[in-house]
């Protein structure tokens, strides 16, 4: 299949073909994500990121090209160390590349595949590979448990990682619900009052307000999200039940499960 849709910052062009790979579905996703988020994160808009699935023997390939800010030849090798960052001129000056590349790097070799990045050099664009083993497509997709269709819904995240609020937002507009952002507490609690969503995330660890007191002032609004969901990087029981107290409804930990986050959209009326 080949196709262009234009984002609202990007095209994103596609070429793919089915091909089976022995993977877990969860960590698949995540995998995919890390690797599309880092791409529209150092792509100037306008600019094509370039999609491409394919058979290579006995290995599944996905290649993830883009035309951004590129990789300098000294950088490669450590690319998937955690909090690598390139040349701030490069306009990597929003952050480093954080877990997302280590994250992949650990879930791809988890699974007995191998990723690799490749850059003729600074504004040159990269190229992300990632091979794992393959296996036969099934012949029939009957057996395969049915998805059911998403009703769109309103879903506000409140996260002052680029990184994570990228990734929920690709996961969540790929499913057909309607995005807001908020970046720091303060802003969040303005946006839960005015956009009204069906389903708020909200990250605890925040500036200026932290995420326990972005619930309680929520909280007292005239209207109340259907499901008001923490997002944190511990998930100590003790951690799940301050939030509780705080007034949230549940509590997830990131990266975010795409499988839990389907199951509370679900969830709601």
């Amino acid at each position: 299949m080949r196709g262009g849709v234009a984002g609202h910052r990007h095209v994103i062009e596609t070429q793919l073909d089915d091909v089976g790979v022995d993977a877990d579905p969860v960590r698949l996703d995540q995998i995919i994500l890390n690797i599309l988020t880092n791409a529209i994160k150092y792509t100037p808009a306008g600019r094509a990121i370039r999609v491409l699935t394919f058979a290579d023997g006995d290995r599944g390939v996905l290649r993830v090209e883009d035309e951004g800010v590129g990789i300098a030849r000294e950088t490669l090798p450590r690319i998937f160390g955690l909090f690598v960052q390139g040349e701030h001129t490069l306009d990597r000056a929003q952050g480093g590349l954080g877990i997302g590349l280590t994250l992949v790097r650990t879930l791809v070799e988890l699974h007995g595949g191998t990723v690799t990045a490749d850059s003729p050099g600074p504004a040159l664009g990269s190229v992300f590979t990632v091979r794992l083993p393959r296996i036969e497509l099934p012949s029939t997709l009957e057996d395969a448990p049915a998805r059911r269709p998403a009703i769109r819904r309103r879903v506000l995240i409140v996260e002052d990682n680029d990184d994570v609020r990228q990734m929920l937002r690709i996961l969540l507009e790929h499913e057909g619900h309607e995005v807001f952002e908020a970046v720091d507490g303060t802003e969040g609690v303005r946006a839960a009052s005015r956009v009204r969503p069906d389903l708020a995330l909200v990250d605890l660890g925040l500036p200026i307000l932290d995420g326990y007191e972005v619930a309680r002032f929520i909280r007292r609004q005239d209207h109340q999200p259907q499901r008001l969901v923490a997002l944190t990087g511990y998930g100590q029981a003790e951690d799940r039940e301050r939030a509780l107290r705080a007034g949230f409804d549940d509590h997830l930990v990131k990266p975010v499960d795409p499988d839990r986050l389907a199951e509370l959209l679900q969830t709601l009326r």
